[in-house]
């Protein structure tokens, strides 16, 4: 016998949709409560994750993460990444094209081409395509040109410009893209100084290319060819000051056409910023300028603040603290006050010198200057017997900002510790650093989705292709954190830390996870292996050795300055001659190993000369010992930071105090700072 049951149906249906409702919304719980992957996650979580997961889109950034980790292993990779190509999201076009590169790897050219066609078809417009536009377009010249124009400052497409064979029709194509788009790109700058002396098809750059061309050159410091490169033809004012700019810091002669194009700028209809930027950039050399520069219009002159400035700095007169506190967000205005300040501390006036650090609002000034206002204060508190005081400023020092010169210095005051000449109480275990990742914060979802997933190099080129565009704002100091972050991970530390310096001069009134970023970031572990290894072998501790060569060459070992200081910790040949007793090339002392022992050598010789103070140690690397010598006096056992700022020479001044700084921020890498 049979029971109808009715409804039976719509019970089914009930029932199914409660279930899947059910798995749809655990599966949303367990996506909200598991946290994002990124280089932090245990191995053993990512397998878990990529076996695991019930959500699709994470097991395939943990496949996109692990895939990252096995460079070394292109099998491991290949069945990584396999069958994770799908989708409209971006991250499949990253999976596709680490396909097609780990088929290249593996030998499977035809495998890759199928790789690299998918790629192309199903995100032509994404900047990861461009790598295939690339490959693909050696043997096509429709798909060269469609990266050129979609993805025009890609290095992809950087890289097709310098190969571009020159045409009757376009002979200056590769070039004027270049200095477009990546005038600084490696080997762009011969390509661009040959088109603009070019006689090839018997046809030269018309005046419009010739002002692209030689806006290029100055992006890579070549002035003097840029303005040739012009032929005569007068400059727009934004190329006159870019190209014045560059030939101010030539020999005489370049400066006299430096100085000779701003004036033009100043003398003819020019928009009045371009005129005020031509006035400053003329007071970096009074001396020459000084006639000109007063010819003008007291108006005209009443809104530079660099000339106003300059003219005040002669005299030191009242009329300096008036100048300061009408423009206190100007950098000059800062230097200013500094100059001030120092003027009345060397000579004991520490009340007048306490005044004169209250001109500029505390909130005002980049960190590096509200680091040094609190320290000076708590000093002249301190001179003038208020130690309660003293100690509170240089506790809220110590307690909210980086690890610098400054707070090194405050808390060794605080501690009273008489021990900031003995390298063996300032100096902790060099196996001690923990390499700690942190998110990017760019403004960018997908390049932060890169950055997270151990993509640093596809990070960098989808941020440089967006970046790169027109319409996109740049130079802002988040930008410049996020640009010198990416660099440093793909390799360029000198324009990374460039940038990053850069924007530490520009950062007021930012959240702590933005400085505690900004600040751990200016402090890359390089070269590790050869400093310790030099360590061990002289006795220099390696945080000194860190500290000289961030200073020194921003950790880029084939820096040859214009002195000819060679390498990561720029010796001078004959100092190497010296320390070596044998004469080295420079092809030799370029390479990071020899050029740092050989740089640990040198300091401890100075060590030893100076019975291990550090001061005078770092001073002589700067100047020389012969030199320190002269500077030498009682007061470094007791106001040491007083002895500093004696120094005659700037540049020494400044150097012996970024060093200490260096050092100490190395020796606290990690620690936290604000909250």
């Amino acid at each position: 016998m049979t029971r109808n049951i009715r409804g039976g149906p719509s019970l089914l249906i009930f029932i199914a949709l409660i279930t899947f409702l059910t798995s749809f919304f655990g599966q949303v719980a367990l996506r909200s409560r598991r946290a994002e992957l990124s280089p932090v996650i245990s191995p053993e979580e990512l397998w878990k994750t990529y076996r695991w997961s019930p959500d699709p889109n994470q097991r395939r950034e943990a496949a996109l993460l692990l895939a990252s980790k096995s460079k070394d292993s292109p099998w491991r990779r290949q069945r990584l990444l396999l069958s994770q190509g799908w989708g409209k999201n971006p991250l499949a076009a990253v999976a596709i094209k680490l396909q097609a590169q780990t088929e290249t790897n593996l030998g499977n050219s035809y495998k890759s081409e199928i790789r690299w066609k998918e790629l192309l078809n199903r995100f032509p417009f994404e900047p990861l395509a461009a790598d295939a536009y690339y490959i693909l377009g050696r043997q096509d010249a429709e798909l060269r040109q469609l990266l050129l124009n979609l993805h025009p400052a890609h290095p992809a497409s950087l890289a097709s410009a310098l190969e571009l064979k020159k045409t009757i029709e376009n002979p200056f194509q590769g070039a004027l893209h270049l200095a477009r788009w990546g005038a600084r790109w490696l080997g762009a700058q011969d390509v661009i100084k040959a088109a603009c002396s070019s006689s090839e098809f018997n046809k030269a750059p018309t005046d419009e290319q010739r002002e692209v061309l030689a806006f290029g050159m100055t992006s890579f410091g070549d002035g003097k060819a840029a303005l040739e490169c012009l032929n005569g033809q007068s400059p727009p004012s934004y190329l006159a000051l870019a190209i014045g700019k560059i030939l101010l810091d030539g020999d005489p002669h370049e400066q006299d056409l430096g100085n000779r194009l701003l004036k033009e700028i100043i003398n003819k209809e020019s928009d009045i910023k371009d005129k005020i930027e031509a006035i400053k950039l003329l007071t970096q050399n009074m001396s020459s300028n000084e006639l000109f520069l007063k010819s003008l219009s007291s108006e005209l002159l009443s809104l530079s603040p660099d000339f106003q400035i300059a003219e005040a700095r002669k005299q030191f007169d009242v009329n300096a603290a008036a100048l300061i506190k009408r423009w206190p967000n100007h950098s000059e205005s800062w230097q200013l006050q500094w100059d001030l300040v120092r003027a009345q501390l060397l000579n004991g006036r520490w009340d007048s010198a306490n005044r004169l650090l209250e001109i500029i609002p505390y909130n005002a000034l980049p960190e590096p200057y509200q680091a040094r206002r609190l320290f000076w204060k708590g000093f002249f508190m301190e001179k003038q017997g208020d130690i309660f005081s003293a100690k509170k400023i240089w506790l809220d020092l110590v307690s909210k900002h980086p690890k610098n010169y400054y707070t090194w210095r405050a808390q060794l005051r605080l501690t009273r510790t008489k021990s900031s000449n003995q390298l063996e109480n300032l100096f902790e275990s060099f196996d001690s650093y923990q390499y700690q990742w942190r998110p990017l914060l760019s403004n960018i979802e997908l390049v932060n989705k890169l950055w997270r997933l151990g993509l640093e190099i596809d990070a960098w080129e989808t941020w440089r292709s967006i970046r790169g565009r027109p319409s996109v704002k740049r130079d802002s100091p988040q930008d410049l954190i996020v640009e010198g972050r990416l660099r440093m991970a793909v390799g360029d530390d000198w324009m990374g830390l460039n940038k990053l310096s850069k924007a530490k001069l520009n950062l007021v009134g930012e959240s702590c996870e933005t400085r505690q970023l900004l600040h751990s970031s200016l402090f890359p572990l390089r070269y590790l292996k050869e400093i310790k290894n030099a360590s061990l072998k002289t006795g220099v501790p390696p945080e000194l050795l860190l500290a000289v060569a961030k200073q020194e060459s921003r950790m880029a070992s084939g820096v040859i300055s214009s002195k000819g200081a060679v390498g990561l910790m720029q010796l001078m040949p004959a100092t190497a001659y010296e320390v070596n007793e044998a004469e080295l090339s420079k092809n030799e002392l370029i390479k990071p190993e020899i050029n740092i022992l050989l740089a640990a050598k040198y300091l401890a010789k100075l060590m030893k000369i100076w019975e291990g103070n550090l001061w005078l140690t770092i001073a002589s690397y700067n100047a020389g010992p012969s030199t320190v010598s002269n500077w030498f006096m009682d007061e470094i056992n007791n106001d040491p930071e007083l002895w500093v700022e004696r120094i005659p020479y700037p540049e020494t001044r400044f150097y012996t105090k970024k060093v200490l700084g260096n050092i100490w921020s190395y020796l606290h890498i990690n620690e936290p700072f604000c909250s």
